[in-house]
């Protein structure tokens, strides 16, 4: 898969999920990451093709919950990331994924507690010899591209020797999660650009022909939603963060999304109805 010059959605903990992902694409993203799933979940799953959905679905044993679904559509441009802390247990994971999907990134720079108490994130950042022992598994043993995503250390200096280290282990492209630098204005010299928030409060931002209605965006991701089976209580979250950018939760619109408990009540609520009963007539 070729990086450059592209517009890309970038990863997001529970919202960059397949509905999401195939809104932005449709809008006009290039490559569309998934959210971070951790080794440790994803090694506890199961390949299940979903002959209803007609997706494919990474099911955890035990539960039966779905812990990611891709499909067809997305292949040549929906990237996994991981969370991970070993090369090994890495490797188990994209090796059960890595057919399914365009490329597997590495997360190596969320600040969350919890990843950082687990030695994954942020936590590699210090420990480079380990960043190396994960990427050039990963390289070794797979045929799909393998990328990483890192935040900016404390010096300049540091982010660059740090960014050619990694360089050095042949990844396909190395994303730099720019945070004290304006990202929308800084001139970088990077060859693509990911899009995170914006991206969540409208998809239609990767438009080149310019945004569409903030109502409209909203409807269309129901609808994929509902295409698609996604949780509920994914698709709530995704709704109420749309809602915070451009207005309240205290208002009647947020109110109704979170008294929402299905899908077919998020339907009533944007006049879907009809398109509920249309995806589900023919589901057992």
């Amino acid at each position: 898969m070729d990086y450059r010059n592209k517009h890309i959605l970038a990863p997001m903990v529970r919202v960059g999920t397949l509905p999401l992902r195939l809104l932005a694409a449709e809008y006009g993203a290039d490559i569309t990451y998934g959210e971070e799933i951790i080794d440790h979940k994803m090694i506890k799953c199961e390949r299940r093709a979903n002959e209803t959905l007609g997706s494919v679905d990474f099911v955890e044993r035990g539960t039966g919950s779905v812990v990611f679904r891709t499909c067809d559509e997305e292949k040549d441009r929906v990237v996994f990331q991981m969370g991970t802390s070993d090369a090994v247990r890495a490797l188990a994971a994209a090796q059960l994924v890595c057919k399914d999907v365009a490329a597997i990134d590495i997360n190596m720079g969320c600040p969350r507690a919890f990843s950082l108490s687990g030695g994954m994130g942020a936590a590699l950042l210090s420990k480079p010899e380990l960043i190396h022992d994960i990427l050039t598994t990963l390289k070794r043993n797979l045929n799909t591209p393998v990328t990483c995503k890192i935040r900016l250390l404390k010096s300049s200096r540091d982010t660059v020797e740090l960014a050619q280290q990694i360089e050095r282990t042949g990844v396909s492209a190395l994303a730099v999660h720019g945070r004290t630098i304006l990202n929308s204005s800084s001139e970088t010299s990077a060859t693509s650009v990911m899009v995170a928030r914006g991206a969540l409060w409208n998809a239609s931002i990767f438009c080149a022909k310019g945004k569409s209605s903030w109502s409209d965006v909203k409807r269309e991701y129901l609808r994929k939603s509902i295409l698609w089976d996604n949780d509920v209580k994914s698709t709530k979250h995704t709704l109420k963060e749309m809602i915070m950018h451009y207005s309240s939760l205290e208002l009647a619109e947020g109110k109704a999304v979170i008294k929402s408990e299905t899908d077919m009540d998020l339907a009533k609520l944007y006049g879907e109805e009809e398109y509920y009963h249309l995806v589900n007539i023919n589901r057992p």
